[in-house]
């Protein structure tokens, strides 16, 4: 008789999604995961290929929902100073609301990036580009507007605000309080002031 899936694909990798999302990829279990979504081993092996097909999948699941869903709404902002703005208030906001204190999953990753394999790697590296690639439009959009000075060099201010969004996301984790993420937020919009 062949094997018959019983669950929704989509659910089970929101819920392993948060189990990888609250402890990272090594120290999250099969156990963990098969606790957080109810599903038994061989039922879970038959419908993915193991513990990185899971994490990948979520990490996918994270990047579409979090990231890319909020790029697309400040870009579409007719101020680009302004979504650089919002973006650093968003991400001081996001990071002391969440009362799990997990920081985001692709800093997160990004910071045992050796340990993962190459799929999730490329998720990683190629969500950073865009993000610094999101920066520069930003800059050179504010600065065709008169809004951001051209003594502003866009490639180099961007990776400068990729470096502060990490280093928010990190302390963020409970390491320093709200105001000092925001002073660091505030420090990042100064780039482009």
């Amino acid at each position: 008789m062949p094997w018959e899936k019983t669950f929704d694909e989509s659910d089970v990798i929101e819920k392993t999604m948060a189990v990888f999302w609250e402890k990272g990829y090594a120290a999250t279990s099969i156990s963990d995961i098969t606790a957080a979504t109810g599903i038994k081993r061989g039922s879970l092996y038959n419908a993915f290929a193991g513990k990185e097909d899971l994490f990948l999948q979520s990490l996918l699941k994270y990047d579409n929902e979090r990231r890319r869903k909020m790029l697309r709404q400040l870009e579409s902002l007719d101020d680009p100073r302004e979504a650089l703005f919002r973006f650093f208030d968003r991400i001081v906001d996001s990071s002391v609301d969440d009362p799990h204190r997990r920081g985001c999953m692709l800093v997160n990753t990004s910071l045992d990036y050796a340990q993962h394999n190459e799929a999730a790697r490329k998720v990683v590296t190629d969500a950073f580009k865009e993000l610094t690639d999101f920066f520069e439009r930003l800059i050179e959009r504010g600065q065709t507007r008169g809004d951001i000075p051209h003594s502003v060099e866009p490639a180099a201010t961007a990776n400068a605000l990729l470096s502060f969004l990490v280093g928010i996301r990190v302390l963020g984790r409970g390491v320093v309080d709200r105001a000092a993420l925001q002073q660091m937020a505030e420090a990042a919009k100064g780039l482009v002031a």
